[in-house]
């Protein structure tokens, strides 16, 4: 991608360099869209870490509401610099935003409560290490898919066994906007020669955060649903303005 203004940051020393031209917009944000895309994802996070807290949620739905915002945070450094230390801001937080939902997926089920959480935080902080030294490419993707892997089959029993219509259509949502969010994703690497040459870049890659923002809120708002109906909180959906949804729940004063 060629520069248009004068470069803040040095050279591109990332290993991937997206569809979006750089500096176009700012000398200090090499790609402008795919930076201020990543806005939404931490609006949403921003919003469940509120209902977490002033509902009672368990601590692992504050700590994933802040894995969110760091991720996104991590991918503002990345996008707006192009710099190798900056893309490991972005990637190793993927990681381990997916450790924490294969926490949350698979801890009520887990009979050493211990051993889990402690394998995946010296997981998650081995390979920070290993990947800060080596710099993962397509072994990077190829571990990252695996473990997104990982949560389909547990996040699928988990719908089949919910029976609220509302919580369902949350899952549907989050199935709807990681589709559409993947395809403009493959769209905007395999088609980049394409449509750099249209008079107006469609910004896949941008298009691509904002649906992965409403994604993860509607995952969580998911898992929130149905680790609620599992403590017997009496979970429902409701929605601000008619349109915003949201878990709304009921402890039993025993608890």
């Amino acid at each position: 991608m060629g520069d248009k203004l004068l470069n803040f940051w040095g050279p591109v020393t990332s290993s991937i360099d997206w569809c979006e031209k750089n500096y176009v917009y700012s000398s200090y944000i090499a790609e402008f869209y795919n930076t201020i895309s990543t806005i939404p994802t931490i609006t949403l996070a921003i919003v469940g870490l509120i209902i977490a807290l002033s509902q009672g949620f368990e601590k692992r739905f504050t700590v994933l509401h802040l894995s969110n915002m760091i991720l996104a945070m991590g991918s503002i450094l990345f996008h707006g610099t192009l710099q190798r230390v900056q893309q490991q801001s972005d990637e190793t937080p993927m990681v381990w935003e997916m450790l924490l939902y294969i926490y949350i997926l698979y801890s009520p089920d887990w009979h050493y409560r211990s051993t889990m959480p402690t394998f995946l935080f010296l997981y998650g902080a081995v390979f920070a290490i290993v990947h800060s030294l080596f710099h993962f490419g397509i072994s990077f993707k190829v571990h990252y898919a695996v473990l997104c892997l990982l949560c389909i089959p547990r996040m699928y029993k988990y719908y089949i066994h919910t029976k609220d219509p509302a919580a369902k259509r949350l899952a549907k949502l989050y199935v709807a906007t990681l589709f559409l969010g993947s395809l403009c994703w493959a769209c905007d690497r395999v088609f980049c020669d394409h449509v750099s040459d249209w008079p107006v870049n469609p910004q896949g890659h941008a298009l691509w955060h904002i649906f992965m923002g409403f994604n993860s809120y509607f995952a969580n708002a998911f898992l929130m649903f149905c680790r609620a109906q599992q403590r017997g909180w009496s979970p429902k959906i409701v929605h601000f303005l008619g349109l915003f949804p949201y878990v709304k729940i009921k402890k039993p004063k025993t608890q």
